[in-house]
């Protein structure tokens, strides 16, 4: 089929990928006249690491990313909470990769040019509606110009003019409450060099992993960093701009942190160019097809960034996408799609709402009140495992059978 995409971010190319490995002639229309290798560091999960690796990709990951041994969570005062294992070695049949957002989005551009040509993604082209009938879809751009396809998928993010479209009446972004400040910073190592962790509680948390294998290679770490600090006062709409240059008056809330790897106050007072986003998402939707037209990533399913999930829910938005409409060309695969998908990340939507894996944080917090506190006398293994079982499950993230 003739399948036109609207966002050319992780979720938009990784589609591509997949649907072109099927057959499909897919054609993706990008807003921005020029992409740029925006955002820091995020995570690919094993199940969607999987995904890439079925799709050639393994080898370059390898050569430019992290593979994240485990997810450390601790306390303030930096005892060990909880070590989550995300290897390989760990019983996953594919690794964890911690990656800068723009280093993933442009080797799955650049493998898009490759295996589809580079006309198949189209710059400069905003979405500005669409309408169909049962012949296809007429896509039209704000240039004035249109495209028609068999089917749409809307894939261009949080502010998704596709989902508009097809759910005019949804109210504003839904806001926790919390603000968050990110950067990165090259400097030595903290730990083995692989283990993401994260410290603090419900209200002050501090996330930190490292990004990248080149300068691993010289002995040193690309480390990214996560400040989140919870606030009474909604932000607006507007200040959800995740390129918004942040303030450095948060850093005295993390003054008191001591892990027992790295100093993060200065972390964070080294750190050159810092970003500020306030934690938003959206609440799950009740359908995402309308005939030839679906959703999918963060146009389909805006999550609070809890547990690595929301570029690996996306990527895995794309495997099933692609192989639904195998099994059904049309809009009947989008609906096998949605049936499969909206359930899974509806879940992961409102677990995030209850800090997914992150409970553990909250439970030691309320319980560990000082240095010389032992974890072992005040939490069981078996509660926190419980926790992050639970999580894995919603998550979809499953190790091999034994």
């Amino acid at each position: 089929m003739k399948i036109a995409i609207a966002g050319a971010g992780i979720g938009g190319l990784a589609a591509a990928l997949c649907l072109h490995e099927k057959g499909h002639e897919v054609r993706i229309f990008e807003a921005v006249e020029s992409l740029q290798p925006l955002g820091v560091g995020i995570n690919v999960m094993p199940h969607a690491s999987g995904v890439l690796h079925g799709l050639g990709l393994g080898a370059p990951l390898d050569e430019m990313a992290i593979r994240t041994r485990a997810i450390e969570y601790r306390t303030r005062f930096g005892h060990l909470i909880q070590s989550d294992p995300r290897s390989v070695e760990a019983g996953f049949d594919y690794p964890q990769y911690s990656i800068h957002r723009g280093e993933l989005q442009f080797l799955l551009l650049d493998t898009v040019c490759a295996r589809l040509g580079r006309d198949a993604v189209v710059s400069g082209k905003a979405l500005a509606g669409f309408t169909q009938d049962g012949g296809g879809v007429h896509v039209r751009f704000a240039d004035g110009t249109a495209y028609d396809a068999d089917l749409l998928i809307g894939a261009e993010g949080f502010r998704s003019k596709v989902r508009q479209q097809l759910h005019p009446g949804e109210g504003p972004a839904h806001y926790e409450g919390t603000m968050m400040w990110r950067g990165t910073s090259l400097q030595a190592p903290f730990g083995d060099g692989r283990t993401m962790f994260i410290a603090g509680d419900h209200d002050v948390k501090f996330v930190c992993y490292p990004i990248s294998s080149r300068p691993a290679r010289d002995g040193n770490a690309l480390i990214n960093w996560v400040a989140e600090v919870r606030h009474d006062r909604p932000r607006a709409a507007d200040e959800a701009d995740w390129t918004r240059e942040g303030d450095r008056d948060f850093i005295s809330e993390f003054l008191g942190f001591r892990m027992p790897d790295i100093d993060i106050p200065a972390l964070l007072k080294s750190t050159r160019k810092i970003t500020q986003y306030p934690m938003i998402d959206r609440d799950p939707l009740p359908w995402w097809t309308q005939g030839r037209v679906t959703l999918l990533g963060d146009a389909a399913h805006p999550m609070y960034p809890m547990g690595a999930n929301g570029a690996s829910q996306a990527i895995i938005d794309a495997r099933a996408l692609a192989d639904s409409l195998t099994a059904q060309p049309g809009p009947e695969g989008l609906l096998a799609y949605e049936a499969v998908r909206r359930p899974v990340t509806t879940n992961v939507v409102l677990n995030n709402r209850k800090s997914g894996p992150e409970r553990v944080l909250d439970i030691a917090a309320a319980r560990i009140k000082g240095p010389a506190d032992r974890i072992e006398d005040l939490i069981s293994p078996a509660e926190l495992e419980e926790v992050a079982a639970s999580y894995r499950q919603v998550a979809g993230l499953l190790k091999k059978a034994v």
